[in-house]
């Protein structure tokens, strides 16, 4: 008796096919960046709502005081640099961005690299996305410093205290909820920061340790890479809300 093989066309749905060619932890990592877009979306939104719905200075930007009462001019909050005397409105919070897009460059130069499975090369980019990281952290540290020890002179209060800086009750450059939506949302956004910089961390040891090579691709990379240039966009967005508008 003669056996009789019959075929058919597997379907993504039959399941052991990576849908669109992409392998499953990178679609994963897909899903994981989605929600946390959605997540960042809600609080950038809520900012926006908030910000509208304080009254804004619309008199000469040049004598704005600080106040509780108005929602205040990202020029006047953000103008400062480490050890230079003077105001330079937005120079600082620009070098900051500078350097997390300068990194994400560099971890573009990374995932290339590993496309050619040239081990150094992932190492050098690595290593330099990594110093980038560790550099806007930095300045991200001083920057909260800044805000939460304010300038001189500092704002009086309905009563009757003088007060200079912010925390989560009151602060000197306008309502609470100025102070309330910097801290979580810049935190939020410097704690994905810290984290991408854990994963490169950990990514670049077993790069230098040969585990990439030996698997003969350079995935992980990838994945890694994916999450940083999403740190990036997001800062885009924030930065675009809390210094621009």
């Amino acid at each position: 008796m003669s056996t009789v093989t019959v075929s058919k066309k597997r379907s993504i749905w039959d399941g052991g096919v990576s849908p669109l060619n992409v392998s499953y932890g990178k679609m994963m990592m897909w899903f994981f960046l989605l929600s946390d877009a959605f997540t960042f979306s809600g609080l950038l939104i809520t900012y926006g709502m908030l910000r509208y719905a304080h009254p804004a200075y619309e008199g000469d930007h040049d004598k704005f005081t600080f106040s509780t009462e108005y929602w205040p001019i990202p020029e006047k909050v953000y103008a400062a640099i480490p050890f230079i005397e003077g105001h330079f409105p937005l120079v600082f919070v620009g070098i900051m961005t500078f350097i997390l897009i300068l990194s994400s460059v560099t971890m573009v130069l990374a995932v290339e690299a590993g496309h050619r499975m040239d081990q150094k090369d992932v190492e050098k980019w690595m290593l330099w996305t990594i110093l980038g990281g560790i550099a806007f952290l930095s300045c991200q540290a001083w920057e909260w410093s800044h805000f939460i020890h304010g300038e001189a002179p500092g704002t009086l209060m309905p009563d009757g205290t003088m007060f200079m800086g912010a925390n989560l009750i009151q602060n000197q450059y306008g309502p609470p909820a100025f102070a309330d939506l910097f801290f979580f949302i810049t935190g939020f956004h410097g704690f994905h920061v810290f984290s991408g910089v854990m994963l490169n961390i950990l990514i670049f040891y077993q790069v230098a340790m040969g585990v990439m090579q030996r698997r003969g691709h350079y995935e992980m990379v990838e994945k890694v890479g994916l999450y940083w240039h999403f740190v990036d966009l997001v800062w885009v967005f924030v930065f675009t809300f809390f210094y621009l508008v």
